[in-house]
C-alpha cells in the first residue's frame, strides 16, 4: 500500500472518531458468551462440561466504522458474529443494537431487527444454493421481508443491487456454479445489501479467494460502506488485510478479547504478548528490515476450549508469562487513550 493510500485511511479512520466519539454505539456487546454443551449417554443424556467458544467478549462499534476481529483459527471469531446476529442464542451476556437487547428480542421484533443486520459468509462455494438461480438467491431477502409492491419491483431491486455489486444484471438467471469464486462472493455481498442492512458481518470473505480477487472484493466492500453508510465488523486471518481495512482492530485468543486498540495505535505499539507474536508473523516488504526483524515464535498448541487453564487463557505459551498469571484471569481494561487490553504486564500502570 502507498503512502498516499495509507494517509488517506489515516484521515478516514480519524474523521470517524472525530465524527462518532461522542454519540451513542450503534452496537454494544457486553460480556457475550457463547458455551455449547458437552453431553454423555444415548438416550438419557447428561451434561458433563461445555465448550466455551467465545467466553466474556465486551466491544462496541460506532455508527460507519470498521472494527477488525483477528485471531487464530478455533478462537471464537465466527462464533462471536453469530451469537451478535442471534444466529446463535448466547449462553450469557447483552447485545445491544440501536438501542435494543436482542438476546431479549424473539419472533417478528427480532425479525424486524435482522434487516438491519446482515451476514457475508466465507465460502461463497458452500453459501449459495446450488438449486436457486441469482436472481431467486438475492430476492429471497425482499420476500421474507415483503420489501417491494410485487414481483417486477422485486426483479428491478434485484438487477439494481448485480450492478451495485459490478455484475451484469441479466445473470439473474443463472445459477451459482456458472460463476467464479469472486462472482460468486459478489453475489454473497449483493444479497447481505438486498434488506438495506446498516451492520454487516463479514466473516473472512476473501479467504477463499485468489489474492488479485481479494483486492476486487475489499476495494468493493469499501466503496460500498462509503455511499451507503454502513458499518462493518470484519473478521478475518490476513493482518495486513484488517490494517488497510479497520478503524480499530480486536484481538482473540481462546474465546477472549486480549487487545483492543486503532488500527494505527496497535500496529505501533502491541502491548499483549500474542498481539506482538501475531505482528511479528506479517511479512515486511523490506528485506533489510525483514533480515534484522526477530519473530517471535509460540511454543505448544491452543489449549482445548471444552477445559482452557486456569488464569490466563495465554498462560500455557506466553513466552513472558508471571507467577500470578496461572493463578488469576487479567482484567479486559483501558492502558492508554482507545487502547485496551488484558494483560498482567501492564496492571501496575496509571489507568
Amino acid at each position: 500500500m502507498s503512502e498516499a493510500t495509507g494517509a488517506s485511511d489515516a484521515t478516514r479512520a480519524t474523521d470517524k472518531v472525530a465524527q462518532n466519539g461522542d454519540s451513542a454505539p450503534l452496537l454494544k456487546v457486553e460480556n457475550l458468551k457463547m458455551h455449547f454443551p458437552i453431553t454423555k449417554g444415548i438416550i438419557f443424556q447428561r451434561q458433563v462440561g461445555a465448550i466455551k467458544a467465545v467466553d466474556g467478549v465486551s466491544f462496541t462499534m460506532q455508527k460507519g466504522e470498521t472494527l477488525g476481529l483477528v485471531g487464530e483459527s478455533g478462537c471464537g471469531k465466527s462464533t462471536t458474529g453469530r451469537a451478535i446476529l442471534q444466529l446463535y442464542r448466547p449462553t450469557d451476556g447483552q447485545v445491544v443494537f440501536e438501542g435494543t437487547d436482542l438476546t431479549k428480542t424473539k419472533g417478528e421484533a427480532l425479525r424486524r431487527m435482522r434487516r438491519r443486520m446482515q451476514m457475508i459468509f466465507q465460502d461463497p462455494y458452500a453459501s449459495l444454493n446450488p438449486r436457486m438461480t441469482v436472481g431467486s438467491i438475492i430476492g429471497e431477502p425482499l420476500e421474507v421481508h415483503k420489501i417491494g409492491a410485487n414481483k417486477r419491483e422485486r426483479q428491478e431491486r434485484v438487477q439494481e443491487l448485480l450492478r451495485t455489486v459490478g455484475l451484469n444484471p441479466y445473470f439473474v438467471n443463472r445459477y451459482p456454479h456458472e460463476f467464479s469464486g469472486g462472482q460468486r462472493q459478489r453475489i454473497g455481498v449483493a444479497r447481505a445489501l438486498a434488506v438495506n442492512p446498516a451492520f454487516i458481518i463479514c466473516d473472512e470473505p476473501i479467504s477463499a479467494l485468489d489474492v488479485s480477487i481479494q483486492a476486487q472484493i475489499i476495494n468493493l466492500l469499501e466503496d460500498l460502506q462509503q455511499d451507503l453508510e454502513l458499518t462493518y465488523l470484519f473478521i478475518a486471518h490476513d493482518l495486513s488485510v484488517v490494517r488497510h481495512i479497520s478503524d480499530r482492530i480486536a484481538v482473540m485468543y481462546l474465546g477472549k478479547i486480549v487487545e483492543l486498540a486503532s488500527r494505527d495505535d496497535l500496529y505501533a505499539n502491541p502491548m499483549h504478548p500474542y498481539t506482538q507474536a501475531l505482528l511479528s508473523a506479517v511479512p515486511i516488504p523490506d528485506p533489510v528490515i525483514e533480515s534484522e526483524r526477530k519473530r517471535i515464535i509460540l511454543e505448544g498448541d491452543v489449549p482445548s476450549p471444552a477445559n482452557p487453564p486456569q488464569g490466563c487463557n495465554f498462560c500455557t505459551r506466553c513466552p513472558r508469562v508471571m507467577d500470578i498469571c496461572r493463578e488469576q484471569d487479567p482484567e479486559f481494561k483501558k492502558k492508554s487513550t482507545g487502547h485496551y487490553v488484558a494483560c498482567w504486564l501492564y496492571e501496575d500502570e496509571a489507568q
